[in-house]
Parts: C-alpha cells; sequence; structure tokens
C-alpha cells in the first residue's frame, strides 16, 4: 500500500470512529436525559483528532455495557440487563494485574452463592494496535480433555485449548482426571500467548447428585458454579475492551449440553442404563436427560449456588420484551438459541419472532481468541437446524460449542416471576 493509501485507510478508521463515538453518545444522552451532550461531544471529538482515539467516562462505561447485555440476541437472560455490575480495570498494566482482576471477577460474582451478573473490562484496541490484554480462554472455568488411544477424558470440546496449554509449558496434574481445571491462557498486544495460573481457590464447583437417584453422585460428575465467558469484547462507541462476563447458570445448559451432547461429557447412555429405561421406550433419552437436569437443579440448590431454568427465563424474557417494546425499543433475539431445548410451546418465548439485527453497543466473542481454542470435528457440517450453534463468519471458526454463550442474570426469588 502506497503511503497515500495509507492515510485513506486511516481517514477511514477515524471518520468511522467519530460516526460511532457520536452514535453512543447520542443513545445515552437520548436514554438517560443527562445534560452536557455538546460539551462531551465536543470533548470527545478533540480527544480522537489528537490522539486516535477516546476514553469513555465510568458512567459512559457502564451504560455501554449493561445496553451491551440488553442487545444480545442470543441471551434469554437479559431481563435485569440494568443490575450488571462493570468493574473499570483499565489500567492494569501487568499480567499479574491481570490475573488478579480475574480472581476478583470470580470473587464479585460468585457472591457467597448469591450469584451476581458481572462484567470486567479491559483496557481497549486502537485503530492501530491491538488491546494490551486479550483473554484467549473462552471460560474461567473449563475442564481439560486428555486423548489416548482408548478414547477422551474429561471435556472433549476443550481439546484444542488443552493441547494450546500443554503447548505452552502447562504439564496437568500428576493425576488426570475428568475434571481438571485448566489455566488461563492470555494474549498480549506483540501476538505472545501467556499461561496464567488460574486461581482454583477462587473457583467454586457443585458436585451433581440426585434427590432420589444417589448412583448418579458416585458418577462423580461437577460444574462450575458460574460461567465466566472470558473471550467476550465489549464493542462501545467504536471501541473494543475485552470483556470477561458472567452471571448465573441455566440447568438446561449443564443438563442438555454440557453433560450429556456426545461431543461433551457423553453421559446420556450412562444415565439411560443407571435408570433401566429398556430400549424400546422411544422416550428413553427425554427421561434421562430430565433427570440429569432435575440432578442439576438439585445439586446447585443444596450447594446454595444461584441456577435457574428454561420455564423461569422464558416469563422472564416475555416481561422484557414487553418492557423494551413499550420504550419503543426493537427487540434483537435469535429464536432457536431462545428456545433451546427442553424449551416447549407452552413457553411464552417460543411463539414469536424477533428483530435479528445487530445493534450497538455489544457484547461478542473476539474472533482472535475463538481462532485458537475452537475447531471444527473432521467431518462436521452443521444442519439447517444447527446453524445457531455455528458463530457468523465474522466470528472466526465454523464450530463453538453453543452452550455458556450467554450467562443468565440471578433467578428470582420464590413467589417472583
Amino acid at each position: 500500500m502506497t503511503n497515500a493509501g495509507r492515510i485513506a485507510a486511516a481517514d477511514v478508521g477515524v471518520d468511522l470512529l467519530l460516526l460511532e463515538a457520536h452514535a453512543f453518545l447520542r443513545q445515552r444522552h437520548d436514554e438517560t436525559a443527562e445534560t452536557g451532550f455538546v460539551d462531551r461531544w465536543r470533548a470527545v471529538r478533540a480527544d480522537i483528532a489528537a490522539t486516535g482515539t477516546w476514553q469513555p467516562t465510568r458512567d459512559e462505561l457502564n451504560f455501554g455495557a449493561q445496553v451491551a447485555w440488553r442487545n444480545s440476541d442470543r441471551c434469554i437472560g437479559r431481563s435485569r440487563w440494568s443490575s450488571l455490575t462493570v468493574r473499570d480495570h483499565r489500567h492494569i498494566i501487568t499480567l499479574e494485574g491481570l490475573r488478579g482482576a480475574l480472581a476478583g471477577h470470580l470473587d464479585e460474582a460468585t457472591g457467597g452463592g448469591h450469584v451476581r451478573p458481572v462484567l470486567t473490562v479491559l483496557a481497549p484496541a486502537t485503530s492501530t494496535t491491538a488491546p494490551p490484554w486479550r483473554i484467549v480462554s473462552p471460560q474461567l472455568a473449563r475442564y481439560a480433555a486428555w486423548t489416548d488411544d482408548v478414547g477422551t477424558i474429561g471435556d472433549a470440546a476443550n481439546g484444542p485449548l488443552t493441547a494450546l496449554a500443554t503447548r505452552l509449558g502447562w504439564p496437568g496434574p500428576t493425576r488426570r482426571s475428568g475434571f481438571d481445571l485448566l489455566p488461563w491462557i492470555a494474549a498480549t498486544a506483540d501476538g505472545r500467548l501467556h499461561l496464567l495460573p488460574s486461581a482454583h481457590d477462587r473457583i467454586r464447583e457443585v458436585p451433581i447428585i440426585h434427590p432420589d437417584h444417589p448412583w448418579i453422585g458416585d458418577l462423580g460428575l461437577r460444574w462450575p458454579a458460574i460461567p465466566v465467558i472470558s473471550n467476550m469484547t465489549l464493542h462501545l462507541g467504536g471501541l473494543r475492551f475485552p470483556a470477561p462476563f458472567s452471571g448465573t447458570f441455566m440447568a438446561s445448559e449443564i443438563a442438555t449440553r454440557n453433560l450429556a451432547d456426545r461431543q461433551r461429557y457423553h453421559q446420556l447412555p450412562v444415565i439411560v442404563a443407571g435408570l433401566g429405561l429398556p430400549e424400546r421406550d422411544r422416550l428413553r433419552a427425554d427421561k434421562a436427560l430430565l433427570t440429569l437436569y432435575e440432578a442439576v437443579l438439585h445439586s446447585f440448590d443444596v450447594a446454595g449456588i444461584s441456577v435457574t431454568d428454561h420455564h423461569r427465563e422464558s416469563r422472564s424474557f416475555a416481561h422484557f420484551v414487553e418492557h423494551e417494546e413499550a420504550a419503543g425499543r426493537a427487540v434483537t433475539g435469535d429464536w432457536s438459541w431462545l428456545n433451546s431445548y427442553p424449551m416447549t410451546p407452552q413457553d411464552p418465548s417460543w411463539s414469536r419472532y424477533y428483530d435479528r439485527r445487530q445493534p450497538s453497543p455489544a457484547l461478542r466473542p473476539d474472533p482472535y481468541s475463538v481462532t485458537l481454542t475452537a475447531a471444527a470435528p473432521p467431518g462436521h457440517r452443521p444442519s439447517p437446524r444447527q446453524h445457531a450453534d455455528v458463530p457468523p463468519a465474522t466470528d472466526a471458526t465454523r464450530h463453538q460449542p453453543r452452550e455458556d454463550t450467554c450467562p443468565h442474570a440471578p433467578p428470582h426469588r420464590h413467589g417472583d416471576v
């Protein structure tokens, strides 16, 4: 590219940044009715002219993060978007500081069992450089996949992530199991990858038991108490912030996907056998899935950890839709994600479709991180119904586990919706 071409490209980048920054500030002003828009826009425009970027205030960051959750079209649990706690860690300059910020996120989000939705914002990318830090690990609590001649032990979806960690020098535990927590992996702006010893003492896990089938407890299954999606990016006013994001698990994600899927822990045949369901029972898989679902709900309740279910979230989402439309805002939504198994036509979110546009602010997986940690199974081509499991082409790879892409808000207390 000639010098003139580079200057033209830079001009386009600045013009787009100005356009998106203005749109964000205008949106915030319109929604909050806060005064001072003209002065703030003048200051932001001057910052962009002088430095090529701008820095949102803490209040602007809070607003943008909350609205990004409100806009998440694959998330059924966003009715409490305004309750999101935003942690501003744009100041971090060391790997140890980054590790501390992630550990602090776990502490604040777990909340002694009363789980809270939390987002931690790191320093952004600029028009010319990558962000100082980006989290490669898709979640802060992921289990390794150990493969030998017999098969895979652990979470088979994490084969690429486990291989990457071992290439970076992680030896793994001496005695390997199906639930070995992986270390965290981060990248610096120069593209170098770094292992961060994960704060295992901050990661609370829930043993999976069933009130009526004690043998399920003997399987040794467990799951992290909260989903912290660590490779998320907050898109706001033309800026892109690495932003780990967490909420509350929906029990069906753990039971009917993470523990049951053939390409994950593949526990469905074990549950079918344990229940003694005969092959002639054409609903044996459904009965086994619901038994596993019961076990997850019971286990989280016994452990004192917030967990939600699909019926509750569907009702909550219906109220969210009513509120948004009353406020004059179009509701974005991917139907096949909002109505995943075991949702039924009796759930209120089932009966309509939603706007498929991608408004800003937004929360999206970081394509760079997804590329490093996801791989398509050999010969895998998704069916049309599975298409919701596939991120857009711009999000890098074709295969990404469906679960955990949207942490749910803490469930309502008994007596509420």
